[in-house]
């Protein structure tokens, strides 16, 4: 499961929260997988929506997924082991298409889908550092095995940089107060775990920041955590070679959590269908009912939105 990266002052337990796929009925509509084609699920996770679209896909199917979360691919292969169709479960970016369809053997498919963002089963290992709910290593690297840690980030960057990226891709408004209290901070000692980090944001701002309904810390971890995979960087790329690996008829779903994300898709899908190659099927994009935000609240900032390869 893909989740919001609005991260609720409540803490909910794991068994609440652990397992629970983002609009999956609407995925399933708008995807419309036909038994026998070939779809890709880009951000695999747990397989939430990697088992639906394998049923729909029955025995003569072809199932690839694709995650660059080594723990995540374990367990998702576990959960797909008793699926009778072909599949190929592949460790890297979505971004790097051309290698994934040369690792299959293919040369198009007819379904995407792109689940943007950090799965519960990450957010909720402390290990990982995504989270400041418990307290753990200030890592937030999805591939752990290379790249900067948030923790290398906090504590090397200048002033100036960390106040950019805070006010740019967390979308802080007191992203300077934030930036300071950090650099001011790691004067005194490194700043190593969430927790450290929590508290120096939340000490950084004015009591009445910290009445909202996210932890005055969601922007900064998440801004971090988007410089630390830097999964902006290649997303136009991304959704524009997925859309080009489509037969005709074939249809790209992605979900975004925020609005750096659902800008960089509505972008291009309408370049896309300017030129004449694709049809919007979303005028607009579509949100989780309220029934499913209630059950699954970090759904509720998720926006989805179609996409169709014209003949």
């Amino acid at each position: 499961m893909f989740v919001s990266n609005i991260e609720v002052m409540e803490e909910v337990s794991l068994d609440q929260r652990a397992h629970i796929s983002v609009m999956p009925q609407e995925v399933m509509h708008w995807l419309r997988v036909r038994p026998g084609s070939v779809v890709v699920d880009g951000t695999l996770g747990l397989a939430g929506h990697s088992i639906l679209i394998a049923e729909a896909l029955g025995s003569q199917g072809h199932l690839i997924g694709i995650d660059k979360d080594k723990t995540s691919l374990t367990e998702a292969k576990k959960r797909l082991a008793s699926c009778s169709l072909r599949v190929d479960l592949l460790e890297g970016s979505f971004g790097d298409v051309e290698r994934f369809l040369a690792e299959v053997k293919i040369k198009a498919v007819d379904g995407v889908l792109l689940d943007l963002g950090i799965s519960s089963f990450q957010l909720d290992d402390e290990t990982r550092g995504f989270s400041f709910l418990k307290d753990g290593p200030l890592d937030m690297r999805m591939d752990q095995s290379k790249g900067l840690t948030a923790a290398d980030l906090v504590n090397t960057l200048k002033e100036e940089e960390l106040v950019r990226i805070i006010e740019e891709y967390g979308e802080d408004r007191l992203a300077r107060r934030i930036a300071k209290a950090i650099v001011w901070r790691r004067a005194e000692e490194r700043i190593l775990t969430t927790g450290q980090l929590a508290k120096i944001v939340l000490r950084s701002l004015p009591a009445s920041y910290q009445r909202g309904r996210i932890h005055p810390a969601t922007r900064t971890f998440q801004a971090l955590r988007i410089v630390v995979n830097q999964e902006l960087e290649y997303l136009k790329d991304a959704l524009t070679h997925w859309f080009e690996a489509l037969n005709p008829q074939g249809r790209m779903c992605v979900i975004a959590f925020h609005s750096l994300e659902d800008r960089i898709v509505k972008q291009t899908f309408k370049a896309l269908a300017e030129d004449g190659r694709g049809q919007i099927l979303t005028k607009k994009p579509l949100e989780p009912t309220q029934a499913e935000c209630q059950v699954n609240a970090r759904s509720r900032s998720a926006k989805l939105r179609v996409i169709e390869r014209v003949s």
